[in-house]
């Protein structure tokens, strides 16, 4: 079995890896590590949470052990999609270059500029950035990459789902055509695979599992879900959440909560503080400052339920999650592998619960199909909770309806026997005057409104069926 002994990292780097508590590498570490040792690119692809950062960081910080950095001038460079990741990046290398003397600078939206250009006109040996950063120093004139020996473009799918393919073609045009680079990606999309063969030359290909797969130690699961009514699906839906939540009891110790939208990550996160779940949200609209102390208190475990978009869903080391609850079906199935690689890391075990409604079928078998697997269906507990507490069926309620109908026919029949007195006696005298006619009408209208009563109220024609507020109108008129 390989050791990091056996593979020609500088002394001091060596010591800082045992220091921290390792021995033997990850494949991706020992697939990637000599090739970047000997000057060679590399396209290392590999699942999350397969110790991908290490691969590059060790390689780099043995190539820049020689050598002095210039102001304005970084030696090497770390492009990375969110800041998260950039941050844990920088911490990588201030773990492994503990016996060494490299300075660093950390570009990364949300600090401030002043701070960052100090640093950089000091002279930097690594650089981490998110590309619309770094560009954006490099448009002020504050930063030359043409001292760029090593460039490495980390979770480049993501930089992809991101819209960053752009900036990451025009800083590779600012670097120097003689730079190594490596590149490590979860996936390898047609879009990567172009920018792959244009600007990497000959490179040494690692590829440690196959392409968006999900760890065997993953225990999968979805709840199909169906709302009672529309206008009541986004409560029931987080009602469901939580009885996940409690189905799972102490073995949930802390889980991410991941949404398709910032806005459902807020509201879901201030829906769990409601009932009482200690929850946070995360996503790319908070402050820096925000969102660092959240995934601080997250990864301490002071903070139970971190409530996330995708932005936290790849690169993130937060070794010991015991839960992943899919709020939301992702719409590329690719980000469900990196959001479930969130648990089950290292060899840990590891459970995911996703709830999938009915207009995110398509979204669940286009997942499946990237699995080559069907994820096993759970029972909605609350369904479970709604057949204890229903009722059982009264079997008297049948017979009771047959002398009810019997009672309201003899009623009925009363009323019509009733109604027919007053048309009698109107009918057999025939009036002489005025005031005679005028008794006629109030019979007619009397009678009438008995039987309008008897037919429910509804007019059915003219003749006989003559509503009595017209039969009125003509008798006033026929008076005077």
């Amino acid at each position: 079995m390989t050791k990091f002994s056996d593979l020609n990292l500088n002394p001091k780097v060596l010591k800082a890896v045992e220091e921290a508590g390792y021995e033997t590498p990850t494949p991706i570490q020992a697939g990637a590590i000599p090739p970047a040792l000997e000057g060679k690119d590399v396209l290392g692809i590999a699942q999350t949470g397969t110790g991908k950062t290490a691969s590059f960081v060790l390689p780099m910080i043995t190539a820049l052990a020689r050598g002095r950095a210039r102001a304005r001038m970084p030696r090497s460079l770390v492009l990375c999609p969110t800041r998260e990741l950039a941050a844990q990046v920088a911490e990588n290398f201030d773990t492994y270059t503990k016996h060494l003397k490299l300075t660093k600078a950390l570009l990364i939206g949300g600090v401030s500029f002043k701070e960052q250009d100090q640093l950089i006109d000091r002279g930097v040996d690594v650089l981490i950035a998110t590309p619309g950063r770094l560009l954006d120093h490099f448009e002020r004139g504050k930063l030359l990459l043409t001292g760029v020996q090593i460039m490495v473009v980390d979770e480049a799918d993501r930089m992809l789902d991101m819209g960053f393919i752009p900036d990451i073609e025009r800083i590779f045009s600012l670097t120097p055509f003689t730079r190594q680079t490596l590149f490590f990606s979860a996936t390898m999309a047609p879009e990567i695979e172009r920018i792959t063969n244009t600007f990497l030359s000959n490179p040494e290909k690692i590829e440690v599992a196959r392409q968006a797969t999900a760890s065997e130690t993953i225990e999968q699961g979805v709840v199909m879900f169906k709302a009672s009514r529309r206008d009541r699906e986004a409560s029931e839906k987080r009602k469901l959440l939580r009885a996940l939540i409690d189905a799972e009891g102490d073995k949930c110790t802390n889980a991410i909560v991941f949404c398709n939208r910032k806005s459902d990550v807020d509201i879901v996160a201030k829906s769990l503080k409601k009932y009482g779940y200690d929850a946070a949200a995360i996503h790319g609209d908070l402050d820096q400052s925000q969102r660092t102390k959240t995934l601080e208190q997250f990864r301490d475990k002071t903070l139970r339920f971190l409530i996330a978009s995708d932005v936290a869903a790849r690169g993130l080391d937060i070794p010991s999650v015991s839960h992943v609850f899919n709020f939301d079906v992702p719409s590329h199935s690719e980000d469900y592998v990196h959001r479930i690689g969130r648990t089950g890391r290292a060899g840990r075990d590891g459970k995911a619960v996703m709830i999938c409604s009915a207009r995110d079928d398509k979204y669940l078998d286009s997942i499946e199909k990237l699995l080559q697997k069907e994820i096993p269906r759970i029972e909605n507990p609350l369904k479970s909770e709604a057949a204890a507490e229903a009722p059982a069926p009264k079997k008297t309620e049948a017979k009771s309806t047959e002398p009810k109908q019997t009672e309201s026919k003899q009623t009925e029949s009363k009323s019509s026997a009733r109604s027919t007195e007053p048309k009698a006696e109107s009918t057999a005298s025939k009036p002489k005057s005025s005031s005679s006619s005028r008794t006629r009408s109030n019979s007619s209208r009397s009678g009438r409104s008995r039987d309008d009563q008897h037919h429910g109220n509804k007019v059915v024609g003219m003749g006989d069926h003559l509503p009595s507020f017209i039969a009125m109108s003509f008798e006033e008129r026929r008076a005077s």
